[in-house]
């Protein structure tokens, strides 16, 4: 066996949907979203395990003003999570600007396979997805997602926003794990079969 062997970094997507498959309402309206403390500590230890956040363009002024706003608030039950949002290094893909505005953020600007394939090559730990939605249906199109992390909501939308919607040939997922939680949330944790 090769000990020297690199090992590629994972791309994970975590993200609250419903169980229509939508990651937002019709106007991007999140309030559906149910959450508990088994919930924000499951989310915390996913968030110890990577070193890099990616989202595209549309999400990151909403993503980085509200953890902002929450890190600093010790009786906010997100204080540990909203801190590790911001500390943890971001890389925004977008086609519009070049220059990073955000603190701890780069841009990428290259195609979508290329910069990702680049990511996984670095040495790290393992890299998280958080969206939005337009983004995430990119990246599941085209096979870099990794592993999924679904919190599925129990509530059904019918005419919200899904990310599977660009599929042009099935995915086929092994789970790894399921876990129930007391806000009526089921994580279905799903790795992709390689062919």
């Amino acid at each position: 066996m090769d000990n020297n062997k690199k090992v590629m970094r994972k791309l994970r997507l975590q993200v609250q949907i419903s169980v229509d498959g939508c990651i937002a309402g019709p106007n991007n309206e999140m309030d559906w979203t149910v959450w508990d403390d088994k919930y924000i500590k499951y989310v915390n230890d996913i968030a110890e395990s990577v070193d890099t956040i990616i989202m595209g363009r549309k999400m990151v002024d909403e993503f980085i003003s509200h953890w902002s706003s929450r890190m600093n608030k010790s009786d906010d039950p997100w204080n540990a999570f909203a801190k590790k949002m911001i500390e943890i290094p971001k890389v925004v893909f977008t086609k519009t600007i070049n220059k990073s505005r955000w603190i701890n953020t780069d841009i990428a600007t290259g195609d979508l396979k290329d910069e990702i394939t680049k990511l996984k090559n670095q040495n790290g730990g393992d890299i998280i997805v958080y969206g939005g939605v337009s983004f995430d249906s990119s990246l599941i199109k085209e096979k870099l997602i990794d592993e999924f992390y679904l919190f599925v909501n129990p509530i059904a939308i019918g005419n919200g926003k899904p990310i599977f919607k660009d599929l042009e040939e099935i995915q086929r997922f092994t789970l790894i794990e399921s876990i129930r939680f007391d806000c009526g949330l089921v994580l279905l944790h799903y790795e992709v079969k390689k062919n």
